[in-house]
């Protein structure tokens, strides 16, 4: 049964895995769905299930995001359709090939995807949202983006700008009715890790999430008002004194003198 109607939820990557989740839960929550997918098999079955289990209009929209004029499409749809209220930007892709074992041009398609055409849906989404007074971005990043180390560098770093932009974005936007949340899960068990080419037995049982109690947990995060949800971090708290100290550094991080331990000594 499904709660009273909601708008309009646009999900990229929505054939699969978190974004496949991400649509099952929103529609039992009363939104009807867009559904975004280079997959058109999967996305028709998907669309199939939820309409006949939900009752909640389902349209698909088969698109390679990689691709400048399938994206272009997929933006008109967010300029155009004023029912549209939610976002969720979850297409993306990985890699944990260090520099040296990786592709530059596959490297650019995974900034092509991750940043340029996440970036390009947010732009062309907040104005609709922003002319409404009401609308939300749901921004599926990774805890790549504060812990880079941990896989393929170009990966933490698309990662770490969509944090980056969710922040910004919340501050611009909170006064305007909007809201932004950037969800950073840990290793989840999905295909992500397969098409990335490390299969999840290779990683200990004890640090990986099912998707489903990711999504449960981002969306509950949503519920909660956070900007930034960590599914996996069971204390909150270090993730307010990161940001303690983040906010501490802020005024002294632009100076007219250099620090003294840069001054050259006599």
């Amino acid at each position: 049964m499904t709660q009273a109607h909601q708008g309009t939820a646009l999900i990229t990557g929505a054939s699969s895995g978190i974004g496949a989740l991400y649509a099952d839960r929103l529609a039992r929550r009363g939104y009807d769905l867009v559904l975004v997918a280079r997959n058109r098999e999967r996305l028709s079955s998907l669309g199939r299930r939820i309409n006949d289990e939900t009752g909640q209009s389902v349209q698909l929209l088969e698109a390679d995001l990689g691709d400048r004029s399938a994206l272009a499409a997929i933006e008109a749809k967010l300029r155009e359709d004023a029912s549209i209220n939610l976002l969720v930007n979850n297409a993306g892709v990985g890699t944990h090939k260090p520099l040296l074992d990786s592709d530059v041009d596959a490297m650019t398609r995974m900034i092509d995807l991750n940043v340029t055409a996440l970036t390009r849906l947010t732009y062309a989404a907040v104005p609709g949202f922003v002319s409404r007074g009401a609308g939300a971005i749901i921004n599926i990043a990774s805890i790549a983006a504060i812990t880079p180390e941990l896989l393929n560098g170009v990966y933490g770093g698309s990662k770490a700008f969509v944090l980056a932009l969710s922040q910004s974005l919340h501050h611009e936007l909170a006064d305007k009715g909007v809201r932004v949340q950037a969800v950073l899960p840990g290793a989840t068990a999905t295909e992500f890790w397969e098409i990335g080419g490390l299969p999840l037995n290779n990683l200990p049982k004890e640090i990986v999430m099912s998707a489903s109690d990711m999504v449960d947990a981002a969306l509950k995060g949503f519920d909660l008002g956070e900007r930034v949800t960590i599914p996996s971090l069971h204390d909150a708290n270090l993730w307010d004194q990161l940001e303690a100290a983040r906010s501490a550094m802020g005024p002294h991080l632009s100076s007219n003198l250099p620090a003294a331990r840069y001054l050259t000594s006599v």
